[in-house]
This record gives C-alpha cells, sequence and structure tokens, in this order.
C-alpha cells in the first residue's frame, strides 16, 4: 500500500495532464511528453506520503487533504518558475493547463483518501497488529496504552506493563495488565512474540535501560523510549534535532520556521486587503471622531507585545480619556468616559480597525492572543500562573479566548484565567484552518455586538 500511496498521485497527475490535453484539441506534441514527464518527476519528489505510517491515520483526513493541496500548490509554483526561467508558458494550451491545475488536486485527493480508508482497514484488523509491552507503570505509559486501545489505526495492541514496584503501590488500573518485574521482561518478549517494547523510565533509570538495550540485542523487537518529561504542560512540544543532536521542546513558538514565514505572509496579504476595502470607513471614523468629542484621533497605548517587549497599538480614541500609565480602569457597560460615537465604534469594533496597521509593522498578528494595558500585565503576570507564555506569539486582533466568549471586561481573576488558558490552548494547537475559524466566528459575534461596551 506505502507504493502505492508513493507511485499513484505522480501517474496520476501525469495522467490527467496528458487526457486534458487530448480533450481539449492540444497537439500531443513533444512539448507535451516533456512536461508530462516533468509533472511526474516533480510529483514523485512533493507528493509524496509522510514517511511514517503511523501520523497520516491518526491525523485523519481533513490533514491528508490540506496535505496534498499544499503540496499541489508547491509543484504549480515550480512549474511556473520553470515556465518562467526557460519562456516556454506560451507553448502550451492554457485552457487545458487550467483545467489541469483546479481537476487535478480534487482527484489526487479523492485517490489519496481512498488508499488511506484501505491502509487504515489493513492497520486496524487485530491479525496485522503488533504486540506491545510498557516498561514503566506511570501516568505517561498508562496514557499512551490508553490511546493505543483506543485508536486501533496506530496497528498496536497493548500486551501488558512492566514494573518493579509492587501492584499494591501502583494501585488497580481496569484493563492494564501487570506482566512482572524488569528481571522478567527478556523471557516474555521471547516467549510471547513482544513487536514493541515502549521504555517509560525517569531519567534516573537510565542505567537500568542500557541493560535491558543490551539484554534484547538479540531480538528483533522495536524499542522506544517515552520520556516521562513529557508529565510537563507543554506549548508545542515535540521531538527534533539541532546539528544531529536529538531535543524535546517543552515551550516553543508555534510560529518558527516556514510556519512562521507562511503566517506573517497571511497577515500581510489579509491586512493589506481590508485596509483597502475599510479606507472610506476608516476616513469617516476619524471625521466622526474629531468632530464630536475633544482629543486625538488615535488612540495610543503601550502593550505587551512578543516576547514581552513593549510596542504601541493604534485605536481610534472611544474615551473622552487616554488612559496608559498607573492604574488603568477597564471599559465597563455604561461606563461614563465612552462618548456616544465610541460607544457605536466598541459595539461594531470598528475602533480595532487602525490595528491593522500594527499588524503590517509586525507588532501584531490578525490572530493570536489579545494585548493587555501593560498596568494590567504586570499585576496579571503575578497572579496568574503561565501568564506570560502567551507573549511566545505576537498579540493579534482577534483570538480564542475572544471568540469563546470572553471579550471586553474581565471583572474577576477567574475571568483572565479562563482567557489566559484559552490563549495556551491556542499556541499548542494552532493552524491555518484554526485561524480561519477564529476569523470566521469573529466577524460573527462582531455583527452581533456581543460582549462590547
Amino acid at each position: 500500500m506505502t507504493l502505492a500511496q508513493a507511485v499513484v498521485p505522480p501517474l496520476l497527475a501525469g495522467g490527467c495532464l496528458y487526457l486534458l490535453v487530448k480533450l481539449f484539441g492540444a497537439a500531443s506534441d513533444q512539448d507535451y511528453w516533456l512536461l508530462t514527464a516533468l509533472v511526474i518527476v516533480l510529483g514523485a519528489v512533493l507528493l509524496q506520503p509522510e514517511r511514517s505510517l503511523t501520523p497520516q491515520l491518526i491525523h485523519g483526513r481533513l490533514r491528508l487533504a490540506g496535505r496534498i493541496a499544499l503540496r499541489w500548490l508547491i509543484l504549480l509554483f515550480v512549474l511556473l518558475a520553470i515556465g518562467y526561467a526557460t519562456k516556454s508558458s506560451t507553448i502550451y494550451s492554457r485552457r487545458a493547463l487550467l483545467t489541469w491545475a483546479v481537476v487535478t488536486p480534487v482527484i489526487l485527493i479523492f485517490a489519496n483518501l481512498v488508499m488511506h480508508e484501505a491502509l487504515r482497514r489493513v492497520l486496524s484488523d487485530p491479525a496485522n497488529a503488533r504486540r506491545s509491552v510498557f516498561v514503566g507503570y506511570n501516568d505517561i505509559s498508562l496514557a499512551l496504552a490508553r490511546r493505543l486501545m483506543n485508536n486501533s489505526s496506530a496497528g498496536l495492541t497493548v500486551s501488558g506493563f512492566f514494573d518493579d514496584r509492587a501492584p499494591t503501590r501502583l494501585g488497580p488500573t481496569p484493563g492494564m495488565e501487570l506482566c512482572g518485574g524488569f528481571k522478567d521482561i527478556v523471557p516474555h518478549v521471547k516467549t510471547h512474540a513482544i513487536d514493541v517494547i515502549f521504555v517509560a523510565l525517569p531519567v534516573s533509570h537510565i542505567e537500568r535501560v542500557k541493560l535491558l538495550l543490551e539484554e534484547l540485542r538479540d531480538t528483533t523487537v522495536s524499542i522506544y523510549y517515552v520520556p516521562t518529561i513529557f508529565a510537563f504542560d507543554s506549548i508545542q512540544g515535540g521531538t527534533s534535532e539541532l546539528l544531529g543532536v536529538p531535543l524535546i521542546a517543552l515551550c516553543e513558538t508555534p510560529f518558527h520556521g516556514y510556519r512562521g514565514v507562511g503566517k506573517r505572509l497571511t497577515d500581510m496579504v489579509v491586512a493589506t486587503a481590508t485596509l483597502i476595502l475599510a479606507s472610506p470607513v476608516m476616513i469617516l471614523t476619524a471625521v466622526l471622531v474629531r468632530l464630536t468629542s475633544k482629543g486625538p484621533i488615535i488612540f495610543k497605548q503601550r502593550r505587551y507585545g512578543l516576547d514581552g517587549r513593549e510596542i504601541i497599538i493604534y485605536k481610534f480614541r472611544t474615551m473622552t480619556v487616554t488612559e496608559d500609565n498607573g492604574p488603568i480602569r477597564q471599559a465597563t457597560r455604561d461606563d461614563a468616559r465612552v462618548t456616544p460615537i465610541g460607544r457605536l465604534l466598541r459595539r461594531t469594533s470598528l475602533d480595532e480597525l487602525p490595528q491593522l496597521i500594527n499588524v503590517l509593522q509586525g507588532r501584531m498578528s490578525l490572530v493570536g492572543p489579545r494585548p493587555h494595558a501593560v498596568a494590567h500585565n504586570e499585576l496579571y503576570r503575578k497572579l496568574i500562573k503561565g501568564y506570560m507564555v502567551r507573549h511566545k506569539v505576537p498579540p493579534g486582533i482577534t483570538g480564542l479566548a475572544q471568540v469563546h466568549g470572553l471579550r471586553g471586561e474581565t471583572t474577576t481573576i477567574e475571568q483572565m484565567e479562563a482567557r489566559v488558558q484559552y490563549d495556551l490552548e491556542y499556541l499548542r494547537n494552532w493552524s491555518v484552518l484554526l485561524d480561519l475559524k477564529i476569523l470566521v466566528k469573529t466577524l460573527s459575534i462582531v455583527a452581533r455586538g456581543r460582549n462590547a461596551h
């Protein structure tokens, strides 16, 4: 099946091109044969399945479709670059190529989903599953065992656990069998045809792990070390390597490397387009603010941005005061400081539009944890655990907390804690799709004017 996943996509891409050329009556001459061959070669490189079977099965169909669509766009970009560099793009039928560019990814996604489902059924068959055991009976090993038992797509069954502690110390856990102590591992592996061992022991037991590896060298069992360090509440946790040295990430920004570039490009494109479309509204708003109350049109306030560095954010002024230092009182419902036009701007969130300039400056993002006034930051960082971790990413005009009802005034420490927890959840689970969902939900909430005062 993995061979089919590697071979079918590039052949489908080349075959679709050939058929569409025939369908549209374009001559299937040497130039088209050359283009077809180039497509197959590029497809063999760019449309390959992930190296590990388990991740693509567990992550599901939506992620698979998104990965194929992204790689297809990269393939098209490479083809356009080659065509531009060789000045050969005018040779081919534009109608045939445009149709091919739109139709082929749909066919590729459908074919890959069919193969994905076939592979999932094969690996989900208990007869094909590999038998696994755990060395170490603790929260980490139990959590992984439960996930394996609840997800047959991993292709693994759990045969039991090994630990030197007495069963009375470990406590009863239904469905989890204790097979013996560490000295029983090797005999059990050899007599029960165990395929995989997960070692979930603390670093203090590293010598025991080394000895176990030596004892198992004359078997073909696969061995994985599960660091108990993952018991920590990590942000973007995972494994990687630096100059050949393996590393375990405990707290990292989701926007490093190419992901950061993609996030920044999205912000710039959407912010620029929105500023252009909203410019008449912004001009009218500026005039109304100037005519209806004394003070500057734009309200500037110091906030904490990426990595806790101070930034200046812009908003249309909605109050008769422009507080930035000392104790700052949040706006409340029927707040006397809010001007009549300011109340309308807050209800419609039009006062936030100047922050699009902050986005273009790179100080903010469209989606991310909302920035708080410096005075509020200094207060809450002392009261809420993990508060400053939200500054691992640029602050956003909207965020996950805001679309879950935590928009506007926070009157209690519990409300701020809930907002911070949503911000940390955003950091853990960020994706382009999540950003799009938040933006759509924000538009819906703004249209209804909820929690805005």
